[in-house]
């Protein structure tokens, strides 16, 4: 058997076969839903995400004779070692045959490259950050991943464990499947926010969207700081995200929550266009936007993407008021037949419990590894 060769990717060629090694990868796996490979090219490129204005990347490839067999990207970002003051490397975009050589090769280049930058440690997956695709499936697999969750086979976990990764942090998901009824305690909850003066909900205005996109920004960095992992979005990054995910987007499904008429949490929840995005099979040329617009309908679930409250407003019972709009909601859609919610972190029990109380199941486990350099 041929060894382990490790590539660094450089130019287009480097570049396509990093980008379509997943189809060999997956394709005997029916739940895997293939990523728009214009996205993918966008997100790696360092001169227009603006993930890359504060850090840097290095992509591998792993083949063994003429078969590609493995990719990973090694990850510097700066904005998070600043904010948290610390020295951390990242590993994402990992895609590997059942090959520990390989995988062994892969995370050694990662590790001697982040260390040469004067990294301590290293922690992912993260594509490129919690900002984005984080974690790897670790339960759940005979569940199809929804738009923006990761989804991998059984054997990644043997595969990372093998090269000395161990866990740092889960995240889960949860699932209501049809059923949009709260218990009444949590109704009675919520109706007594919704009359509380100076409570009122209203949803994104889309005339207005490069301002409505900048108070999501504004809340989320708030809501979030003091949450495991969390590095802020900026301002730039929070507009590339708009431009991604606007013709997808269903301004009906977000909506503000204000108090005495100021912002005090937001609620995200998306269409999960992985459906139509297993029928483009990562291309969206002039053919790919007729399907998408003719398959449109055969959405069925949506992902609660976001739920942020501002600090000094968490104790006025948002959540119970979020959770009866959402319900509301799903139930006008009639076409929308199951939500996830997630990712939240494993330790965050008030609100994993209260997802649960809601109705929903843990059904998805994702995990973040670490290694001491």
């Amino acid at each position: 058997m041929a060894g382990i060769d490790i590539i660094v990717v450089e130019g287009r060629s480097a570049l396509k076969e990093f980008i379509d090694l997943p189809w060999s990868i997956y394709a005997a796996n029916p739940h895997w839903v293939p990523p728009l490979k214009k996205e993918v090219r966008q997100i790696l490129d360092p001169h227009s995400h603006p993930f890359w204005e504060f850090s840097e990347r290095i992509l591998f490839l792993a083949r063994r004779g003429s078969e590609t067999v493995g990719r990973i990207v090694g990850i510097i970002d700066r904005h998070y070692n600043q904010v948290h003051n610390e020295k951390m490397g990242i590993w994402g975009f990992f895609e590997c045959a059942d090959d520990p050589a390989a995988a062994a090769a892969l995370f050694s280049s990662v590790e001697t490259w982040v260390r040469q930058k004067g990294m301590t440690f290293l922690r992912g997956p993260l594509s490129p950050s919690m900002n984005y695709e984080s974690g790897l499936l670790i339960e759940g697999f005979d569940y199809p991943p929804v738009v923006g969750m990761a989804y991998n086979p059984p054997y990644y976990l043997g595969l990372v464990e093998s090269c000395g990764l161990t866990k740092e942090k889960d995240l889960l998901a949860f699932l209501i499947d049809g059923e949009y009824r709260l218990p009444d305690w949590m109704e009675r909850l919520a109706q007594r926010t919704a009359q509380k003066k100076g409570v009122h909900i209203r949803q994104v205005d889309p005339k207005r969207l490069d301002a409505e996109f900048a108070l999501i920004r504004e809340i989320y960095n708030d809501s979030w700081s003091g949450n495991w992992g969390f590095v802020p979005l900026t301002d730039n990054e929070m507009r590339g995200i708009q431009k991604s995910v606007q013709p997808f987007a269903d301004p009906e499904l977000v909506f503000f929550m204000y108090y005495d008429e100021e912002p005090a949490a937001v609620c995200v929840i998306f269409p999960d266009v992985n459906t139509l995005l297993k029928r483009l099979n990562g291309r969206i040329g002039l053919s790919g936007l007729f399907k998408a617009l003719l398959y449109r309908r055969e959405i069925k679930g949506l992902r609660l993407l976001m739920f942020g409250i501002k600090e000094k407003y968490r104790q006025l019972g948002f959540p119970m008021l979020a959770f009866h709009h959402i319900y509301e909601i799903a139930r006008g859609k009639k076409n929308y037949r199951n939500l996830e919610m997630g990712w939240t972190l494993e330790d965050n029990e008030s609100i994993n419990s209260l997802i649960e109380e809601a109705g929903a199941k843990r059904y998805k486990k994702y995990r973040i590894f670490r290694k001491t350099l």
